[in-house]
């Protein structure tokens, strides 16, 4: 894949059919399967962050373009005032292609990354989740993780998927209010980050590590 920073709001990367096939994709449920196509993007947009810490905030602004080999997207972070009521891309206007959208996929994104478009009962079941999926670039950070105080009740799994380690976190509700959960991500991501691949494709494609207590285990074996 290819990717290209703008500027320190918009980030424009392309990715071959070849590249889309390698990773377990089919070229053409992309632009039919929308579970499948968010999965695609969230993973393109890990490497994006990745190489060019461009970190999602916000709502984005996409255009898709399909080449003959293969596609090309642009994101753009838009800003929003403090009031939430103004909204505006931060990008010149001369510094943007006019590139034909695809109707089906841009909904599908559009859908998914402006919350304010969204009903109400998705943003309900969202506030009510409690499951968080956070990454690591190197199994040493689990490590140093796992010696941090106060995080053996939750519920953990840690997968390896495509060189990287994934770390499933569940809050059993009775357990932690709010602010505690507030606490402990802050933990979770002083080591790894917050990923947007689904717990759904690490399952299917990734390789599961340790299936519970994943802190007490790693502390047992790397003393």
């Amino acid at each position: 894949m290819e990717i290209e920073r703008i500027n320190e709001n918009t980030v424009k990367f392309y990715i071959s059919y070849g590249d889309i096939e390698e990773r377990g994709f089919d070229r053409e449920e992309i632009w039919y399967n929308r579970e499948r196509s968010e999965e695609l993007f969230w993973e393109m947009m890990d490497e994006v962050h990745q190489e060019e810490e461009f970190v999602v905030e916000g709502p984005l602004w996409i255009q898709v373009q399909a080449l003959e080999k293969g596609l090309e997207i642009l994101v753009t972070k838009a800003q929003v005032s403090k009031d939430g009521q103004k909204f505006e891309l931060p990008i010149p206007n001369e510094k943007l292609k006019d590139l034909p959208i695809d109707g089906n996929i841009e909904d599908i994104l559009d859908q998914h990354f402006n919350p304010g478009q969204r009903d109400d009962d998705d943003l309900l079941l969202e506030e009510e989740s409690l499951e968080f999926l956070i990454a690591f670039k190197d199994f040493e950070d689990v490590i140093m993780l796992s010696n941090r105080g106060g995080l053996d009740d939750l519920i953990t799994v840690l997968y390896n998927f495509d060189n990287k380690y994934y770390l499933y976190t569940e809050f059993p509700e009775d357990l932690f209010e709010e602010d505690e959960i507030d606490d402990i991500l802050s933990i979770l991501l002083e080591y790894g980050y917050e990923t947007q691949l689904t717990i759904h494709r690490i399952q299917e494609y990734g390789k599961e590590i340790i299936a519970e207590n994943v802190f007490a285990v790693i502390r047992k074996h790397f003393k």
